[in-house]
């Protein structure tokens, strides 16, 4: 489908790894299932006719649901919206006081659209109290109205069987099954203590976190579904997943986001795969 695609930057987001990960993606497979879908990178690449989407952020479940419902109102609100400094930080704003419960589910899509699009660097930050941090971006021609892509999306939404959830990963893959094929893209461990960044939702994601996430995956892996996750090059990381079924391949993904200049460009990923070892030379 021509122009579907992420309608929002999203740390972390798989437009770079897409060529890695098409390598890997299961011959057949029967539903599609993303616990952490984010700006949706690889489900628009594969696009589904059923799909299980899920991710933690409430604010940006509710974009997608609003793409799916309500296309045309959220397109007019968009519209309103100003690339200046002082606009945006009055609906930055918004979620420091109870403004924000007085938008409709159109005018909080659209908000967060806005400043997705404006922010700098094209962050989705919140701080401890879930209020947007990142500062504007002074950008000359952000696209804040993305027409093409966003009436694309709808469509595809619509016209395919697409369940959009916000609950726990652990509750997102509940009803996969034998056949099924189930991407993990998690937030990454870090490979150092200034490169955490899981400012996308609140409380992070603890190597707690990871070692359930793993415990989900094996879980998985003895339902016959075939799970691909992706995550960072770390020790701790090709450590939990060292299980004689499953294989690690270290990929090389860019990255653009990034709040230090030095952290973007190439970097060393792993996804780890619990099927296809039997064709491994």
């Amino acid at each position: 489908m021509d122009n579907l695609q992420p309608f929002l930057k999203w740390a972390g987001g798989k437009r770079q790894l897409l060529p890695e990960i098409r390598k890997y993606i299961p011959e057949n497979y029967n539903n599609y299932y993303e616990p952490f879908v984010g700006a949706g990178a690889v489900l628009f690449d594969l696009e589904p006719s059923v799909a299980t989407i899920n991710d933690i952020n409430e604010d940006l479940v509710k974009v997608y649901n609003v793409i799916k419902y309500n296309i045309d109102g959220l397109l007019e609100d968009l519209k309103k919206h100003k690339n200046q400094a002082d606009y945006f930080y009055e609906i930055r704003s918004l979620d420091r006081t109870d403004e924000i419960e007085n938008l409709s589910e159109v005018e909080r899509a659209s908000r967060i659209i806005y400043l997705n699009k404006t922010c700098y660097n094209g962050l989705f930050r919140v701080n401890s109290k879930g209020e947007f941090n990142v500062p504007f971006g002074r950008y000359k021609n952000p696209g804040i109205v993305n027409e093409e892509v966003l009436r694309t999306v709808h469509k595809y939404l619509n016209e395919n069987n697409i369940t959009v959830l916000s609950t726990d990963f652990t509750k997102a893959v509940e009803t996969a099954s034998e056949g099924d094929f189930v991407y993990f893209d998690p937030p990454y461990h870090p490979i150092s203590p200034s490169s955490s960044f899981t400012g996308y939702s609140l409380g992070g994601f603890s190597e707690a976190d990871q070692k359930r996430l793993r415990d989900t995956y094996l879980e998985l892996h003895h339902r016959g579904c075939y799970v691909m996750l992706s995550n960072s090059n770390s020790e701790f990381i090709k450590e939990i997943y060292d299980h004689p079924d499953l294989t690690i391949k270290e990929v090389q993904a860019s990255r653009n986001i990034n709040s230090d200049s030095n952290g973007r460009g190439k970097i060393s990923e792993v996804l780890i795969l619990n099927y296809g070892k039997e064709n491994e030379e």
